[in-house]
């Protein structure tokens, strides 16, 4: 199927800076390409840690704004549903925050996070985008795809959360360093190498997932479903 030109793209994610972690360079590829990128995030991000402040989530939120800013893409909804609790709201709720922010869009890819993934957020968010993007006859949406989340995907475990198996990886090698550059205004939320979460975790892991493929950086997904209509 020919790709249509200047498609709106939807980024579905449980906290701001997983977009940024998960598919930085795949959201400035889109927008090289002519596609305007949307994004929400369900969570405030930061309310389960001990030392939270007002400050921090203020702090958060600038961060998030800078990184849409240089990576191009434009968040769309922020909703402050409590870190690390997704499994105290109701799917439904969760679900109608998204079918809100579908009807703004009409998106025609939908990016989200895998189910493979230790942090409870996010596989409720990845539960709630199936919900709210069921196949109905009256669609028009054509992919949903599933990324991974360095210091998270990484941390499950197949006897509970499946396991990430990318089937589309996504050339990332001009963009690589301008999303190092975004992911930079997360700096609170990086941690020290050797961790995955680190700039050199995530250094290595897009040069594992080129490598896989014949690339020099990349990153990868899970396509859930695709229809050509």
């Amino acid at each position: 199927m020919k790709k249509d030109k200047n498609q709106n793209v939807l980024i579905i994610v449980a906290h701001t800076d997983d977009e940024t972690l998960g598919m930085g360079g795949t959201i400035c590829r889109h927008i090289d390409e002519g596609d305007n990128v949307f994004a929400v995030s369900m969570t405030d991000g930061i309310s389960s840690r001990k030392e939270y402040k007002k400050k921090a989530a203020i702090d958060r939120n600038i961060a998030s704004k800078k990184a849409s800013s240089e990576l191009g893409f434009n968040w769309i909804k922020q909703e402050s549903y409590p870190d690390n609790e997704l499994d105290s709201i109701s799917l439904i709720r969760v679900v109608r925050s998204i079918e809100e922010v579908k009807r703004k869009v009409n998106p025609k890819i939908i990016y989200t996070h895998s189910s493979a993934d230790l942090n409870i957020d996010h596989r409720i968010v990845n539960q709630a985008t199936l919900t709210a993007f069921r196949p109905k006859s009256n669609e028009e949406w054509i992919e949903i795809r599933a990324f991974e989340i360095p210091s998270s995907t990484d941390y499950g475990h197949k006897s509970i959360t499946s396991t990430f198996y990318p089937n589309l990886y996504i050339d990332i090698t001009k963009f690589f360093n301008m999303k190092i550059k975004a992911l930079k205004n997360y700096e609170e939320e990086m941690l020290s190498t050797p961790n995955s979460r680190s700039f050199e975790g995530i250094q290595n892991l897009a040069k594992y997932r080129g490598n896989q493929v014949g690339l020099e950086y990349a990153e990868s997904f899970e396509i859930l479903r695709k229809i050509d209509r």
